[in-house]
């Protein structure tokens, strides 16, 4: 997916052209104090920071992973928690992820390349030799298999479990783990072990090979609002929901964990990710 950033009338500056640290700088100052077009200024900002996006692979074990050579960021949720639409969302893309209306399709770790080199796209399709390199800001989006509803043997549910632990523990460029969870129901018991999973292996220092910070993130809070919208009432969480929540982090060692509220219809929470997506680019 390689996007013409242009204005398109002539004038203005291309905002793919500015500098990161101003775009960050800007991120955060939106934080703060949102602007009135926060949607239109949040489309330029993302367009600067994510300029191209390509497929790279699917791995089902540590051989398949892609070299680690930049940072990358996993995302990984119940198989209809609304992963892709968030990851579309915060790219400002419209089919970055695989979506399907089958729940568990997501069978393999998808990894996708943010702002490598422009022509990798046909490097990978045709095996052609592409000239250039990754932009400095290049990062991996990885969308982890999904678990809950996915109807597959208990075989293979197994090795995906045996194929995460040993991602989490052994993959030296992971700088974040995004957990997704409905925002309407909460944490169900397949939530609870992947926290329990995921707390165990961050306190494992002695054989944990990467300092990857791990983030729950609630998704679909649209859904709990009335005519929600990105100008008013964007989403929310209920309370009981919320407290559920924080007592089953805490039951599974993982209660430091920050929580982002999202909606990718709204576009809520965006603005938040993306301090936590910015760890990987800029690693």
């Amino acid at each position: 997916d390689n996007r013409d950033n242009a204005n398109g009338d002539g004038e203005g500056e291309d905002p793919s052209q500015w500098p990161c640290n101003i775009v960050y700088t800007v991120l955060d100052a939106m934080i703060s104090f949102p602007p009135e077009n926060k949607d239109v200024t949040f489309e330029a900002l993302c367009n600067a920071l994510v300029r191209r996006t390509v497929f790279v692979t699917g791995a089902v074990d540590m051989d398949g992973c892609p070299e680690a050579d930049r940072g990358e960021v996993a995302f990984i949720g119940r198989s209809n928690v609304g992963k892709s639409s968030l990851v579309n969302m915060l790219t400002n893309r419209k089919s970055l992820a695989f979506t399907s209306k089958t729940p568990g399709k997501t069978q393999q770790s998808n990894y996708f390349a943010v702002n490598d080199k422009p022509e990798l796209a046909r490097q990978i399709r045709y095996g052609d030799d592409v000239p250039g390199s990754k932009d400095r800001d290049s990062f991996y989006i990885v969308d982890l298999p999904g678990f809950g509803f996915a109807k597959v043997p208990q075989q293979q549910r197994q090795q995906w479990s045996d194929f995460m632990d040993e991602y989490l523990l052994e993959r030296e460029t992971l700088r974040v783990v995004f957990h997704l969870i409905d925002a309407r129901h909460g944490p169900t018991d397949e939530d609870a072990k992947i926290m329990h999973k995921v707390g165990t292996i961050m306190r494992n220092t002695d054989k944990k090979q990467n300092n990857a910070k791990y983030v729950i993130i609630l998704t679909k809070a649209d859904k709990n609002v009335k005519g929600a919208t990105s100008e008013k009432n964007p989403g929310k969480v209920a309370e009981s929901v919320r407290d559920n929540l924080v007592d089953t982090m805490t039951a599974n060692g993982v209660g430091y964990a920050p929580i982002v509220v999202t909606s990718a219809e709204t576009r809520l929470g965006r603005d938040e990710v993306w301090k936590y997506l910015r760890l990987a680019a800029e690693s």
